[in-house]
């Protein structure tokens, strides 16, 4: 065993070690699409006097928390996203309408004179009782500030007079009058540290011009009453709970009141205590309507039938790719395969570490790149063989290492492609997209690993094996498979006429416009705004007299249809909760007990915006993909690579609308992934053609076309059949959650495999005969490379230079 080898298994354990303990003590975070639950986003609006703004839509966020944390829900989630929105999460609520109903409210905060000590219920009005002692805080002018002495007089609020009941910060009842000043005359409100006067964290507050007034007026009256009674005290109430009901300082006089700009609330604060304050007094007083523009509800059998279906899916598809890479590449597939399975674990516990939160199409993602991980493996294997054959003699350590070399150029474009679709899948994508972007961008780094590093350690120690090396139909590569053989020998023209294939590929872009333009294209609710739910029934229901009844109730322009097992979809277009409500309940009079299995809400602004934002994620990745291959490759292969590329895109589309299948967000991510493996495949042709046109400088470019093709499309076929395995699987096991992606991806690796083929490479042929870009220089002789330095570059790594 080599050094190198040696230090591979060594990181090759580590790794696995740290992710099995990974594995075994920590759990996913999974998405409320997997556990169940409501998610709900909200549009900060602008107001007269208020920009909806990063600043005030934080200020937003943290009153709203207090909201949700008054309905008692488990680990409720509130994040700011970009400038002006907020994420809502409230884990297995099932019934959104109360959540909404809270969070829709604009912030009510309100300067409350205390009248007593409240004996009755929260909330309830009370009569007026007598003076107990308040709490240690209080409200006393600012340092610099003045007051005008008055007359020591005690207003009577009145024997009649109501006032609200409500708990101060220790929970005592207060009695408190009628709302004096609203948090729309707050001006400012900031926390400060008093160290000249020995006052510790103090909040200052500042009022505007006519709220000045009536504050001034209100610490004036309670200034009347003695120190210590409840009555000079002064609430701050947000959303009717008392955030701070300081006193008024024993050195205000009567009538006199604290001026605008001079008051500050003292108190044992603590720094963090005192900014959440002077938060919530300046959010309150600076609040901003919100808008739902997007609610999604799970039930939680949906989220674990997806996970149980993904799980079926994954061993299903990971045991057939398994097989499939034993019997092709026999010993050396199966060590591939145990690869496979470290591959699985790493990617699983890198996902748990890094704390990403799994969502249903992240599941999917992870599946897949089960199946898309065999690819650096097949690629090393398939270049291993060529080397066994083009010299018998050479060890098959020698051939591997060989091939690992050679394949690494292939390796690191066809994944740096995967990779820029997973980005823009992150950056561009909304909500649970983002997180099949997160889990495809482990997997690529997870697969890598797995193929470099534990396959490479264990195929080395392997090769080292006499028994392996001397019986060359047990390790799997010292002789070439069957499909390359047949291939070899019958040496098909492909590239004769090469414009006959761009005109097959051309009939079928005009099949797949001719579905977008006569069926159009199903734009799901994510795209278009509305509503749409998924009911599950007790009793049967035909979709008939499911649109009867709903029609019944009022919801005439409802579409129903048929979903998963008896299940029934309906979309609707502006449909609000307590709508949902009423229409779920008729088809209760039908169907018995009716559940939500899921319920989507989408506004039309937003609707418009991520449409929008799906268009430009095409762009995007067109435009990376091309400037990324031209980097890479000469500019007519980096023009037919995306040329394919668009191709395949409008074949999926296309399928889609031929078979009305839903265009949404999910779709966009197997769209996406799509334009990855397309150009994916693409890069590994014109890889070989580089290759082999270097070498050949004046062998005719169809030639060396056809023999790149033939001698890539193993490699081709065998990661293919890997993610089909996948792929059917979760099609046949997803049920409807999984079976649109899963089929998007299908008729994506069909067609992207031919395109690589019959468009990419034909194109690119066309375009070489009007450049004039000379052939590539012979591997080893690029530009700046010294004759010594290339030499050495293509030793053999096994040749010790000895020569006789």
């Amino acid at each position: 065993m080599t050094r190198a080898t040696a230090v591979r298994a060594v990181l090759a354990v580590a790794v696995l070690l740290a992710s099995v303990f990974i594995t075994l003590t920590m759990s996913p975070r999974l998405g409320l699409d997997l556990q169940g639950g409501t998610r709900i986003v909200l549009q900060a609006r602008d107001t007269a006097t208020v920009e909806a703004d990063r600043e005030t839509t934080d200020r937003t966020l943290e009153v709203l928390r207090q909201r949700i944390d008054s309905l008692g829900v488990s680990e409720p989630t509130l994040t700011r996203s970009g400038e002006d929105r907020i994420i809502v999460e409230l884990p297995d609520v099932q019934d959104p309408r109360q959540a909404a109903e809270v969070i829709g409210r604009t912030a009510q905060l309100t300067f409350h004179a205390v009248e007593g000590e409240g004996t009755d219920q929260p909330g309830k009005k009370t009569p007026a009782p007598e003076s107990t002692t308040g709490p240690d805080s209080t409200t006393e002018p600012a340092p610099d500030s003045t007051t005008e002495p008055a007359p020591d007089t005690d207003p009577d609020p009145g024997p009649d007079s109501d006032r609200l009941t409500l708990p101060d910060e220790q929970g005592r009842l207060l009695a408190l009058g009628e709302p004096r000043l609203s948090g729309a005359g707050v001006e400012d409100a900031t926390a400060a540290f008093d160290s000249q006067g020995g006052a510790g964290w103090t909040v200052s507050l500042e009022f505007r011009k006519g709220a000045g007034q009536d504050w001034k007026k209100l610490t004036g009256e309670a200034a009347c009453h003695p120190a210590g009674d409840d009555r000079r005290r002064v609430a701050i109430v947000l959303d009717e709970k008392v955030i701070s009901s300081p006193q008024v300082d024993p050195s205000v006089g009567c009538r006199a009141g604290l001026p605008s700009g001079a008051t500050q609330i003292t108190g044992s604060f603590s720094a963090d205590e005192a900014r959440d304050l002077a938060l919530l007094i300046k959010g309150g007083s600076l609040p901003v309507p919100v808008e739902i523009v997007e609610q999604r509800t799970v039930g939680p059998t949906l989220g674990a039938a997806a996970i149980d279906a993904s799980e079926q899916a994954a061993l299903i598809g990971a045991a057939a790719t398994a097989l499939f890479i034993t019997v092709v590449y026999r010993l050396f597939g199966a060590l591939a395969a145990v690869a496979l399975g470290a591959y699985g674990v790493i990617s699983y516990a890198a996902l748990v570490a890094l704390g990403v939160t799994l969502t249903l199409p992240g599941l999917a993602g992870f599946v897949l790149a089960i199946g898309m991980a065999v690819d650096a493996n097949v690629l090393v294997f398939e270049r291993a063989r060529e080397e066994c054959a083009d010299r018998p003699a050479r060890s098959l350590r020698s051939a591997l290492t060989t091939g690992f070399r050679k394949a690494w150029s292939a390796v690191a474009d066809s994944n740096a492609t995967t990779m820029i679709a997973a980005g823009l899948l992150f950056f561009l994508g909304s909500g649970p997209v983002k997180g099949f972007g997160v889990t495809l961008a482990i997997g690529v780094v997870a697969s890598m690993f797995s193929a470099l590093v534990i396959a490479r350690a264990l195929t080395e120690i392997a090769a080292n094996s006499g028994f392996v090396s001397d019986y060359r139909g047990v390790n799997g590569i010292a002789r070439p498979g069957a499909v390359r053989t047949w291939l070899v020998r019958k040496d098909p023209k492909l590239f004769r006429k090469s414009a006959r294939w761009l005109v097959v590929s051309a009939a079928l872009v005009v099949v797949a416009v001719a579905g977008i333009v006569v069926r159009g294209v199903d734009l799901g609710v994510e795209f278009t705004g509305g509503r749409l739910v998924e009911y599950s029934t007790s009793r049967p229901v035909d979709v008939e007299t499911a649109r009867d009844r709903i029609a019944a109730a009022g919801f005439g322009d409802a579409e129903v249809t048929t979903a998963g097992a008896g299940d029934l979809s309906v979309r609707t277009g502006k449909l609000d909760n307590d709508g949902e409500h009423a229409l779920r309940a008729a088809l209760a009079e039908e169907g018995g007990e009716t559940t939500k299995v899921r319920d989507e809400l989408i506004g039309p602004s937003l609707g418009d915006e991520l449409r929008r934002n799906a268009l430009i994620a095409l762009g995007v990745a067109v435009a990376v993909q091309l400037a990324y291959l031209a980097v890479r490759f000469r500019w007519t292969f980096a023009v037919a690579s995306v040329v394919a590329m668009v191709h395949d895109v409008i074949l999926v589309v296309g399928a889609f609308a031929w078979l009305g299948r839903p265009v949404d967000g999910i779709f966009l991510a197997a769209l996406l992934t799509v334009i990855g493996y397309s150009v994916n495949d693409s890069v590994v042709v014109f890889d070989r053609v580089r290759e082999l046109w270097g070498a050949n400088r004046r062998t005719p470019l169809d030639t060396i076309a056809r023999r790149a093709v033939l001698q890539t499309v193993p490699r081709t076929v065998n990661t293919g059949m890997g993610a089909l395995f996948i792929l059917a699987a979760l099609a046949v096991l997803g049920g409807d959650s999984l079976a649109d992606f899963a089929l998007a991806l299908l008729i994506g690796i069909v067609v992207g495999t031919w395109s690589s083929v019959f468009t990419a490479v034909p194109g690119a042929l066309a375009l070489e005969r009007s450049a004039k870009a000379p052939p590539p220089p012979a591997p080893g002789k690029g530009k700046g490379t010294p004759r010594g330095k290339a030499r050495a570059a293509r030793r053999d790594p096994l040749d010790n230079g000895a020569r006789v």
